[in-house]
This record gives structure tokens, C-alpha cells and sequence, in this order.
């Protein structure tokens, strides 16, 4: 029998063997954590400096985005959702009918081709498959001009640039650019459609050689210029003002001064705008001679005597605004703050060790983590109650208005009909272009006055202040004492 300090001994040598067994296994497994680790980070690194993989030469003359997705399928897959139909509490992409939904538009609208059919945007996979569709185009005459916030239009511009004589090559592009745009501007719509076959594509917000930011549509570069010119103060574009304290030096351009920050909202702005067709050649034109804001563009209408057409019902030359998300946007806080276009509606995510933005153009509040919740660091429920009472209470302020306004053409009509002529009803009849022109601004503009909400009360204030104005002009200047077809 072994004595018992034997015994113990060779115990303790067991226990001892088994720790260091079991330090060398944490030992080499640690190490092996350690290099599948480290070799996680190397794949990710390599990872993140392949986003690209070219399978496919692009040029600028690659109009199909599915011929980009080969090389780019994460922003692709996103684009490709754009077909997607959500709608939100005031807005959203689904095509309903608003003159169904607020009959009261049938009346403002009296003898315009927005009176016959005025539908919700849907996603710009349907861009020029809607406008090819709307009552607006099959009823109505319309010019080529329609078809540049609406097409793939950079290869038709610069084919028909270089048709009208303009010579080739890259020094050249601009000139063959703008001389293709006044062609096609002033070409029927159902002629020019049949040059276009894709709506907005890959090309027309990114170069194909380096993939930059870059704009192309001759109407913003022309507006962003004039703009630029005038002594409209620009914050939210500090570019512009760079240019202006260096000398106003040649003609402001985009696509080498504004930064690539800048350049994340004038992709859009291409598109997102208020404009008008400009004169026989039908030239769309971006009213920023004067400044941004409602009454700077107002103004310039008013200069140039332009209006979009005479009202049905009471005579007025009165203004339908487009969809001014720019010029709307650039009063707001976010504009002032630095926050881009893109930034909200096309926010980075992130795939693997990518990050990308995502080309599901839409309304954040159908994505309020990832466009919102980035910067503000608060629940979820909470942005989308904040987001939401800016829009009811801009909205409550919209029905005001279109009752407002509605009272004064009835009451200029009713005052036409006991004989009160133009003389007695001009003061009235200006009250109403100035009245609908404002509360049309924000209907128009995609965000129920969420990009600058104190800005869009405002407006609307004014709306409703000028069409209870011309009421009490048709009650004091056409007294009905007038003979019955007087001037």
C-alpha cells in the first residue's frame, strides 16, 4: 500500500497536468480566435476597396440602369424598388386621384389641364410611364419641354445637339447639351416621347468615367446660374457664395465648384423644382432671377408677365406652381444645417464592410431609422409624431386656404354676373393669382410643409390673407352700381 503522501503527490501531478492541458487549449485557442479575427478585418479591408466589380464597360452613352447594375447591384437592387407603391398620412407613392380625393382642386384648377387629371407622384420607375398615361398629355397639347424631369434625356439632348450642327467632342459637351434642349423643348410631346425610352437613369445624376455626382439638365444649370448672379443670399449653397466673394469669375459651375455635399441635393434639384415653359420655343425655364422664396419667384412671373392660364370661372391670369421641393427645402432648418437631399431620402446603409446609398428614392417616414434616427437620437414614435404634427398643422392651414380662395372666385363670379366688369374686378383679380399661386406652392410641394414648416405657414398665412382681401376688394370696387356691361 503506497503511503498517503505518495498518493497526494502524484494527485497533485495529475491536477497540475490537466491545468496545463487546459491552458495550452485556451492558449491555442485564443490564438486561433485571434487569427480568424484578424483575418475577418483583412477580408473586410479588402472588401470595402472592391465595392466595384466592372463586369460591363458604361459610358455616357449607357442609358439602361440594368446595364450599371452589373457593376453597381447594390444601388440597382435598391433602384429597382422604386416600384414599390406606400402611401403615407398626407402623401406617399401611391397614384390616387386627388381631384377625387378634394374636389375643391376641380374649381381652383377651372379651365387648366390640372382641373382634368392631378394624380399622386408614384416612384420614378414610373416617371414617364405616368406622364405618357395622364389625361394632361392624351387631352391636352403638350411640348417636348415636359419630358426633362421625366426621361433619361442626356443622350437626346446631345444627339440632337450634334444634329443642329454643334461640334463633337468632351470640350463641346455643354454647347451640344443646350442646343439639343431647345430642339427637343419645342418638339410635340407625343414626338419627342418616341425618343425616350427609360425614365431617370444612372446617367443623369453620375459621370460614367468616375462615378461623381454630376448635373446635367440644361434648365437647372441655367437656374442654378441665375441664381447664382443675383444677390439672393445662399448659406445652404456655400459654393455660391465662394464664387460671389471671389469675383463672380466667368459663370458659376456646378459640377466643378459646389461641393460633393451640395451636389447630394442638386441631383435632385435637376427635377424637384418650381419652373415654366419660357416663350414660343417652350424653353423650361427655373425662375431664380430674384431669389428662392415664394414672392421672389412671384415677382419674377411678374416681370416677364407670365401666367399659366386664365381662370375658367372669373378671368384672372393666375400661376400653377410645379413642385417646388428645392425652393422649399432651402428655408428650412435642415438645408441650413448642412443635411442634403440624400441624406433623408436616399440614406446610407451598409452591406457587409460597404456602405452605400440606398436608391430607394422615398419618403423617410418609411424609413425613419436609417433617414432620421442618425442624427436624432430619439425613439422612433417620437419622429414620426413630431414629423407628423408639422404636416397636420401645415395641412389644417391648406383646407383654410383652399376655402379661402374658393370664397373669392365665387364671390368674383357672382359679381360678374350682376355686371361688374374688369376695371372693378381687377384688385380682386390679382388678389386671386397671388392668393392661388401660394396656397399651390405648398399643395404642390411634396412635403406638407415638413422641409420648412414655419416657412410653408407662412405662405399659407398670406394665401388665406389674400384671398379674404380680394373678397373685400370685389365687395368695395364693384358696388353693382355700374350699367351692366361696363369696363
Amino acid at each position: 500500500m503506497n503511503p498517503p503522501s505518495s498518493s497526494r503527490l502524484a494527485s497533485r501531478r495529475g491536477i497540475a497536468l490537466w491545468v496545463y492541458v487546459a491552458i495550452l487549449a485556451g492558449t491555442a485557442g485564443a490564438a486561433f480566435l485571434l487569427l480568424m479575427l484578424y483575418q475577418n478585418v483583412v477580408t473586410r479591408k479588402a472588401e470595402a476597396t472592391k465595392d466595384v466589380f466592372r463586369v460591363v464597360e458604361v459610358s455616357d452613352q449607357t442609358i439602361d440602369p440594368a446595364i450599371w447594375g452589373k457593376n453597381y447591384p447594390r444601388q440597382y437592387d435598391s433602384y429597382r424598388r422604386t416600384v414599390d407603391t406606400e402611401r403615407t398620412t398626407h402623401g406617399g407613392s401611391e397614384a390616387f386621384q386627388h381631384l377625387d380625393e378634394n374636389p375643391v382642386w376641380r374649381r381652383i384648377f377651372a379651365g387648366y389641364a390640372f382641373g382634368t387629371d392631378y394624380r399622386e407622384e408614384r416612384g420614378h420607375a414610373y416617371m414617364l410611364k405616368d406622364q405618357r398615361e395622364t389625361e394632361r398629355v392624351t387631352k391636352f397639347k403638350q411640348p417636348g419641354a415636359c419630358l426633362q424631369c421625366h426621361a433619361s434625356t442626356l443622350n437626346l439632348y446631345l444627339n440632337e445637339g450634334l444634329k443642329a450642327g454643334v461640334a463633337p467632342g468632351k470640350a463641346n459637351w455643354e454647347a451640344q447639351l443646350q442646343k439639343g434642349f431647345e430642339v427637343v423643348c419645342k418638339m410635340p410631346y407625343a414626338e419627342a416621347s418616341k425618343l425616350v425610352e427609360h425614365p431617370v437613369s444612372c446617367i443623369d445624376c453620375h459621370d460614367a468615367e468616375n462615378m461623381n455626382l454630376r448635373v446635367n439638365r440644361p434648365g437647372f444649370l441655367n437656374g442654378i446660374r441665375a441664381l447664382a448672379r443675383s444677390d439672393y443670399p445662399t448659406p445652404h449653397l456655400p459654393s455660391i457664395e465662394r464664387w460671389r466673394k471671389d469675383g463672380r469669375k466667368g459663370q458659376y459651375e456646378p459640377n466643378g465648384d459646389a461641393t460633393r455635399q451640395e451636389m447630394r441635393s442638386m441631383v435632385c434639384a435637376q427635377c424637384h423644382v418650381e419652373y415654366y415653359f419660357k416663350g414660343e420655343g417652350k424653353l423650361v425655364t427655373y425662375p431664380w432671377d430674384k431669389g428662392l422664396k415664394v414672392e421672389q419667384i412671384e415677382a419674377y412671373y411678374n416681370e416677364v408677365g407670365h401666367n399659366d392660364w386664365k381662370h375658367k370661372e372669373t378671368g384672372a391670369g393666375v400661376l400653377k406652381a410645379q413642385h417646388p421641393e428645392f425652393e422649399m427645402w432651402s428655408q428650412g432648418i435642415h438645408a441650413r444645417s448642412g443635411v442634403s437631399c440624400a441624406d433623408c431620402h436616399m440614406p446610407y446603409v451598409r452591406e457587409g464592410a460597404i456602405k452605400v446609398s440606398n436608391h430607394h428614392v422615398r419618403s423617410p417616414l418609411l424609413n425613419v431609422a436609417q433617414a432620421c434616427q442618425t442624427c436624432h437620437r430619439v425613439p422612433e414614435k417620437e419622429i414620426t409624431a413630431r414629423a407628423l404634427l408639422v404636416q397636420d398643422r401645415n395641412a389644417a392651414l391648406l383646407t383654410r386656404g383652399e376655402k379661402a380662395v374658393v370664397g373669392l372666385i365665387e364671390a368674383i363670379v357672382v359679381a360678374q354676373k350682376a355686371g361688374a366688369g374688369d376695371v372693378q374686378l381687377k384688385a380682386a383679380r390679382d388678389f386671386q393669382r397671388q392668393a392661388q399661386w401660394r396656397l399651390d406652392f405648398v399643395s404642390a410641394e411634396n412635403s406638407m410643409g415638413f422641409h420648412a414648416p414655419q416657412e410653408a405657414a407662412r405662405i399659407l398665412a398670406e394665401a388665406i390673407d389674400y384671398a379674404r382681401q380680394g373678397e373685400l376688394a370685389v365687395a368695395r370696387d364693384s358696388k353693382l352700381t355700374a350699367a351692366p356691361g361696363a369696363p
